[in-house]
């Protein structure tokens, strides 16, 4: 195989025939560059929809109020459904399924000011588990408490961004911001997944209700599923809605009356046409790759044919005809060997263009996994080297009379 003789030979045969050595290598190289850009790209699109879901608990159930569109015991519709403190406290106290559970009100930018610096930050009222909901981290101190909310305390959760903006390098636990004119103890520094969501303060939904005069009406509840009961979102779904027609009065199957959203279901309904893009994918990858082994094969054919007088006259020489075949396979294995490596290089090279270039909300990290690629290189210097095996074979079984009569 390593034979220097043979390999002066292959170079030879290749400088002889630049064009075709070209064709084959380039087919070849194409299929391995397209294969991996192609899932590279298919992954990005799938890192990019799992790190949108990941921001928050991905088996979230989202409850809004809205406005009835169907009569109900004689009231008419048209009736807008205002959510209440109450409903949360029901929802918590008899929805098993729900594992974690917050209560939001009030969620604005409005400037914030500690001493003579101040910016523009987003405030939001909520419940203790909501640091989970939102995959919050806490870096300081501590997030909203069961005391806070039964106490009407005066405290706030910030971003690291509020704390960089407002206090520079100066610790922001126990200090005082106010928002609105209204003074709030710093009581912790978070960090969150979620692009837009560290630019925030979170303060407890009773002390914001109470600042603003709004009894206790909320807008929103966050929920997330327990482990167990992953399995049973439209269950879990119809149960919140039959609870809240009952306590609001309206038809339950008025969808329009309060909005649950679960988004459980449709991390599955994305991930499952995700799937459908990378098996896609995956089929136009391998058959670009079947064109390349194609292309090789018809080159590998064309090239043991131009070669049957030269097989002849070695034969005539003594050459065993295993020895002709391996010539022809040795060659072919190199050509196919280095345009797939180049393939292969070129495609990550890509790849990280577009990790670097294209990296967004919906598209991150596109890459393939190595072992995988290797594997895609090998099967075609495989096919390569069967390409040229074959033929091969056949020309060297011909005696070598007939060989040298060849055309």
């Amino acid at each position: 195989m390593f034979d220097a003789d043979k390999w002066q030979e292959i170079f030879g045969t290749i400088s002889k025939n630049k064009l075709r050595t070209f064709l084959t290598g380039f087919s070849v190289a194409w299929g391995i560059f397209i294969l991996i850009v192609l899932l590279g790209a298919g992954q990005g699109l799938r890192n990019g929809a799992e790190s949108q879901f990941l921001m928050d608990a991905v088996n979230s159930v989202f409850i809004g109020g809205g406005t009835t569109t169907l009569p109900y015991q004689g009231i008419k519709p048209g009736r807008k459904i205002v959510l209440k403190t109450d409903d949360y406290e029901y929802l918590k106290k008899n929805v098993p399924a729900l594992d974690k559970i917050s209560a939001i009100s009030g969620s604005e930018s409005v400037e914030v000011t500690y001493k003579k610096r101040h910016g523009t930050f987003t405030v939001r009222s909520c419940m203790p588990d909501h640091d989970y909901l939102e995959n919050a981290r806490m870096m300081a101190g501590r997030f909203i408490n069961e005391n806070d909310i039964k106490e009407y305390r005066k405290v706030c959760a910030i971003g690291y961004p509020v704390r960089d903006e407002l206090f520079k390098e100066e610790s922001p636990i126990g200090k005082f911001v106010s928002v609105n004119g209204i003074a709030y103890k710093v009581i912790g520094v978070f960090t969150d997944p979620g692009n837009g969501d560290v630019n925030r303060l979170y303060v407890p939904l009773t002390t914001f209700q109470r600042a603003c005069g709004q009894g206790n009406k909320i807008e929103d509840i966050w929920s997330n599923l327990s482990a167990e009961n992953t399995n049973n979102n439209e269950a879990t779904v119809t149960q919140i809605r039959n609870i809240l027609a009952a306590r609001h009065h309206f038809n339950p199957a008025d969808m329009s009356a309060v909005s649950v959203e679960n988004w459980g279901e449709e991390y599955d309904r994305i991930m499952n046409m995700l799937d459908g893009i990378k098996l896609f994918i995956w089929i136009i990858g391998l058959f670009t790759l079947l064109a390349g082994i194609v292309g090789v094969s018809n080159i590998m054919m064309i090239i043991v044919k131009e070669r049957t007088n030269e097989i002849g006259i070695r034969k005539a020489l003594g050459a065993t005809p295993m020895s002709v075949v391996m010539l022809v396979v040795q060659e072919a294995v190199f050509i196919t060997g280095i345009s797939g490596y180049i393939g292969l290089l070129l495609g990550i090279v890509v790849l990280n263009i577009m990790n670097s270039n294209l990296e967004g909300d919906f598209f991150k990290h596109p890459s393939i996994d190595f072992s995988l690629a290797i594997s895609a290189t090998l099967m075609i210097i495989v096919a390569g080297a069967l390409a040229g095996f074959f033929p091969a074979l056949k020309a060297a079984k011909v005696p070598p009379v007939e060989a040298l009569r060849a055309d």
